[in-house]
C-alpha cells in the first residue's frame, strides 16, 4: 500500500516537473514590461499576481480545449501554479495558519478569471473582464485597456496556434 502511494506521488511530481517549463513561459510572459508600461496593469505584488493569474488562465482554457490530452495537464499546471502562490506568500512572510485561506481565495480567483476571459475571448465582453479583474474595477484608460485586450488577445492565439506537444514543453508560439 505504502509503496503504491509513493510511486503514485513520484508519477505525480514528475508530470508536474515536464510542465515546469509551461508554467515558466507563463510567467515570462506575465513578467513582460508592455503590460505594465502600455497596458498600465500595477507594478505591484497584486497586479503582478493578476498578471500570472490572466496568463495561466488561458494556458489552462487551452489545455482543456485540447479535451482528454489536455485534462491532466490543465491539473497539473494548476498545481503549480498553487505551489508558486504558496511560496511566494511564505517568501512575504504569510504564516502557516493562513497561508491556505489565502491559498483558497487565489485558487477562487483562477477559477474565475478562466470563466471570464473565456467568455470575453469569445464574446465582445473582454474589456469588462479586464477591468473587473486585471484592473481591480479601476478602468485603466482607454489606450491601457485596449492595450490589454489587444495582447490578451494575441496571447490567446499564440496558444492556440501552438500544438499540443509544443505547449507542453513550454514552447508558445
Amino acid at each position: 500500500m505504502a509503496l503504491k502511494l509513493l510511486k503514485s506521488l513520484f508519477a505525480r511530481n514528475k508530470g508536474r516537473d515536464a510542465l515546469a517549463p509551461l508554467y515558466r513561459a507563463v510567467v515570462a510572459e506575465a513578467r513582460q514590461p508592455h503590460w505594465y508600461r502600455d497596458g498600465k496593469v500595477a507594478d505591484t505584488m497584486d497586479g503582478r499576481f493578476e498578471m500570472v493569474t490572466a496568463l495561466t488562465a488561458l494556458a489552462i482554457v487551452r489545455l482543456d480545449a485540447a479535451g482528454a490530452d489536455g485534462r491532466v495537464p490543465a491539473v497539473m499546471l494548476t498545481e503549480i501554479f498553487v505551489d508558486d502562490m504558496d511560496g511566494q506568500l511564505r517568501q512575504e512572510g504569510v504564516g502557516d495558519l493562513v497561508v491556505g485561506k489565502h491559498i483558497g481565495r487565489m485558487m477562487a480567483a483562477l477559477g474565475g478569471r478562466m470563466e471570464a476571459y473565456r467568455t470575453g475571448l469569445e464574446g465582445e465582453d473582454l474589456e469588462e473582464a479586464l477591468v473587473r479583474n486585471l484592473y481591480r474595477t479601476e478602468h485603466p484608460g482607454d489606450a491601457a485597456l485596449a492595450h490589454g485586450a489587444t495582447s490578451l488577445r494575441a496571447f490567446w492565439q499564440r496558444l492556440e496556434a501552438t500544438p499540443l506537444d509544443a505547449l507542453l514543453a513550454g514552447e508558445i508560439r
